[in-house]
C-alpha cells in the first residue's frame, strides 16, 4: 500500500480505496466481505472543494495562534462550512495579546466573520473584549465558543450594561459584577478537575431564535469542556438590554447560547460545537455563520 502524496488529507481515503486498501483489512481481520464501499457523498465534499473560487476571510482571535494544532477543531469546522457553502476559507490567525480598541478597527474591517476563541485565564483576555466591541458595534457577524461566549457576556456588561468592572471570576476573584462565575454547588469542590462540565448536555434553544434556525431543531446536544458559567442572577438585564438568553440546559437551567437578535449575525455558545463537525455531518451552526459571513461580504461588495 502506498502513501500517494495527495494535495489535501481528505483525499487520502480515496487513494486508500483505490489500493484496496478496505478489502485487504476487512480479509486479514476475518471480517465479513462488503461492497465497495460507499464515498459518493465524501467525493461530493472534495468536488465542492476543488471548484469553489470565490473566498469567505474570517478572522479568528485566539491567544494560542501561534500554536499551529491549538485550534485545529475550529479551523477544520470553518474549512467544512466554507466548503459546503461553495467558499474557500481565508482563514487569519490574530493573536488576542496583539489586539486593542486602537488597533481594533485595522485588524478587523477587512474580514467577513470573526470567531472569539476558546481558552482559559487571564491572558489575551483585554484583547478579545477589544475585538467584541468593535464587532459588536460595526454589525460584523461574530462567534463566540466557551470562554469566547463569556467574553461577550463580559463585554456587554461592561459597554452596554455599563458595569465596568464585570468580569469572570476565573480572572478577578472580587469583581461586584460576576456575570460569568462558578455556580454554587462547585464552589465548593476542591479539585478543579471536579469542577469541569464535561462531555455531551442537552441544550433547549428558544422558539424563533437565530441559534434555533442554524440547526433547523429547538433541542441539541452539544460537547462541554468548561468551568464557568453565565451568571443567571444577571439574566433579565442582559435581555432588556437585548443579548437573548438563546439557549439553556433543560435540567439546570444553565445558560448555553447567547445571541443579540438586531444584529446579523451575533452568537455565543458555552458549548464546543466544533467537536461535533465531520466531513459528511459539518455542524449548522458553524453553516449559519459562513453563510452570514458570505452574505456580508457580498453587502460590502455592493457598497
Amino acid at each position: 500500500i502506498q502513501s500517494v502524496d495527495v494535495p489535501t488529507i481528505y483525499k487520502v481515503p480515496l487513494m486508500m480505496q483505490q489500493q484496496n486498501l478496505d478489502a485487504i483489512v476487512l480479509e486479514k481481520t476475518g471480517a465479513e466481505a462488503l461492497k465497495n464501499a460507499d464515498l459518493d457523498n465524501w467525493c461530493r465534499f472534495l468536488d465542492k472543494m476543488d471548484n469553489a473560487t470565490e473566498d469567505v476571510k474570517i478572522a479568528l482571535v485566539g491567544k494560542y495562534v501561534e500554536l499551529q494544532d491549538a485550534y485545529k477543531s475550529i479551523n477544520e469546522a470553518l474549512f467544512q462550512a466554507a466548503t459546503y457553502n461553495d467558499r474557500r476559507l481565508n482563514l487569519v490567525s490574530i493573536h488576542s495579546e496583539k489586539i486593542n480598541d486602537e488597533n481594533a478597527a485595522e485588524l478587523l474591517s477587512g474580514m467577513d466573520g470573526v470567531v472569539i476563541a476558546p481558552g482559559f485565564g487571564q491572558r489575551g483576555i483585554e484583547g478579545k473584549f477589544a475585538a467584541l466591541r468593535w464587532c459588536r458595534e460595526n454589525d460584523v457577524p461574530t462567534f463566540g465558543i466557551c470562554l469566547g461566549m463569556q467574553c461577550m457576556v463580559i463585554e456587554f456588561a461592561r459597554n452596554v450594561l455599563g458595569l465596568g468592572q464585570a468580569n469572570s471570576t476565573e480572572m478577578d476573584h472580587n469583581t461586584p459584577y460576576n456575570v460569568i462565575d462558578l455556580m454554587e454547588d462547585q464552589k465548593s469542590v476542591t479539585d478543579k478537575g471536579g469542577t469541569m462540565r464535561l462531555g455531551a448536555y442537552d441544550c433547549r434553544l428558544a422558539e424563533g431564535s437565530r441559534a434555533a434556525g442554524a440547526y433547523g431543531a429547538t433541542f441539541v446536544s452539544e460537547r462541554h469542556r468548561h468551568r464557568f458559567e453565565f451568571n443567571s442572577e444577571f439574566r433579565s438585564q442582559f435581555e432588556q438590554a437585548g443579548m437573548r438568553c438563546s439557549g439553556e440546559n433543560p435540567q439546570t437551567h444553565l445558560v448555553e447560547v447567547v445571541e443579540i437578535p438586531e444584529k446579523r449575525w451575533f452568537i455565543g455558545t458555552q458549548y464546543h460545537p466544533e467537536y461535533s463537525s465531520t466531513v459528511l455531518s459539518p455542524n449548522p451552526i458553524f453553516l449559519s455563520f459562513v453563510k452570514a459571513a458570505i452574505g456580508y461580504r457580498a453587502e460590502k461588495q455592493v457598497k
